[in-house]
C-alpha cells in the first residue's frame, strides 16, 4: 500500500483534521507500542500499519 494511499484512508475515517493527530498521540501496542508515525518512521509497512488501526479502532470491514 501506498503511503498516499494510506493517509487517504485515514482521512476518510477520522477525519482530514483528526487522522494526523490520532497518528501521532494514539500508542498502540500491536504496534510495538508506537504511534502510527513512529511505526512508519521504524519501517513499519504502510499495509500492516494499516490493518493494527483497523483492528484496534474497530474500522468498517468496508474501509479495509
Amino acid at each position: 500500500m501506498r503511503l498516499t494511499v494510506f493517509w487517504q484512508r485515514m482521512a476518510d475515517h477520522f477525519g482530514p483534521g483528526y487522522a494526523d493527530t490520532f497518528a501521532r498521540d494514539h500508542v498502540m501496542t500491536e504496534l510495538g507500542g508506537r504511534t502510527v508515525h513512529e511505526a512508519l518512521d521504524a519501517g513499519w509497512d504502510a499495509k500492516d500499519v494499516w490493518r493494527v488501526v483497523c483492528t484496534v479502532m474497530d474500522v468498517p470491514r468496508e474501509r479495509h
